[in-house]
């Protein structure tokens, strides 16, 4: 059975394409838009929590017999999954290597402690929380006090987890490209990482993503301080 990815536009299944592109494997990407901002009822019947990523491959054979077929959504454990079973451990590190602990950590800022803070902030201003609420404006607070620490750390290395690219990288950009469609925040003072993702989304892996993921993002919208246009469902959302 060929790896299967299933993706839906615009969201955090765009880390999947992307590591399978990186990896260069053959894969099979199945296609889901956003109806209108949610996942589609097909793509949410794909696994009992109904958000992406999920995938479909087969446990390593057994002989001569094929390997028990398996479904297994969130990022973090379908990106381990393929880069273990695929990539023969490339863009991981290694407990060896000098830089294992900071891999580990910007391997996990972003779905531990980013992405989470910037999803409350989208639930509040979604649902009319006026901009001068205390609770927003500590989750507001805490995506800035990331941004920085990335900065920082995008000042003294090339990519997070050192001079290489890893899946600390992967997990990193969505949230700072295509996720502010749905929750803006500006990066303007954040030079060190304007600087990485435009670097980062020149990328050949990078661009043949957008091609078969998302071909109607542009990206240049993606790479500035200003935030990207809103979501078109989202776009007469005050």
């Amino acid at each position: 059975m060929t790896l299967i990815v299933h993706h839906l536009g615009h969201s955090q299944s765009d880390r999947i394409v992307w590591l399978c592109e990186e990896l260069g494997l053959q894969y099979t990407l199945k296609k889901y838009d956003r109806s209108p901002v949610l996942a589609p009822p097909e793509f949410k019947a794909l696994h009992p929590i109904g958000a992406a990523p999920v995938i479909e491959d087969t446990l390593p054979n057994s002989g001569d017999k094929e390997g028990k077929k398996i479904k297994l959504a969130e990022t973090q454990a379908c990106v381990e999954w393929i880069c273990n079973k695929h990539g023969h451990g490339r863009l991981l590190v290694s407990p060896h290597e000098e830089n294992y602990a900071d891999f580990l950590y910007w391997y996990h800022i972003t779905n531990g402690t980013l992405q989470p803070s910037v999803g409350r902030l989208m639930a509040m201003q979604l649902a009319g929380i006026p901009a001068g609420n205390e609770t927003l404006k500590r989750y507001e607070a805490k995506i800035y006090q990331v941004l920085g620490l990335v900065d920082e750390r995008l000042g003294r290395s090339t990519c997070l987890a050192g001079e290489e690219l890893t899946v600390a990288d992967i997990m990193i950009i969505f949230s700072l490209t295509t996720m502010r469609e749905f929750c803006p925040f500006d990066l303007s003072n954040y030079k060190n990482i304007l600087s990485y993702i435009q670097k980062i989304v020149k990328r050949p892996a990078y661009q043949s993503y957008l091609q078969k993921g998302d071909p109607d993002i542009a990206i240049h919208n993606y790479v500035q301080g200003p935030p990207p246009p809103k979501h078109p469902a989202l776009a007469g959302h005050k």
